[in-house]
């Protein structure tokens, strides 16, 4: 599978925002900040995989029986990452 730059992009800006939570680690910020920073990058990993999920799909729809293996194996990945 290739992934496209959508996907590079938003895994940029996630590797951005936890170098900030380290970074408000290593300023002493208070543990609701972190918290929140920390939530909102949860929320982006989520995000990350659900388009690489759906990306994956579209791609094994080509073949029919490759695509139904590929829907089971992407919905226990969703389920595992929750």
């Amino acid at each position: 599978m290739e992934y496209n730059d959508q996907i590079r992009n938003r895994l940029k800006r996630l590797e951005g925002q936890l170098k900030g939570v380290i970074r408000m680690i290593d300023e002493g910020k208070e543990c609701k900040e972190v918290v929140t920073q920390l939530s909102a990058s949860r929320s982006a990993i989520d995000r990350a995989i659900g388009l690489i999920v759906s990306t994956n799909l579209v791609y094994c729809m080509s073949d029919e029986q490759q695509f139904q293996d590929k829907n089971k194996e992407a919905v226990d990945l969703l389920v595992k990452s929750r």
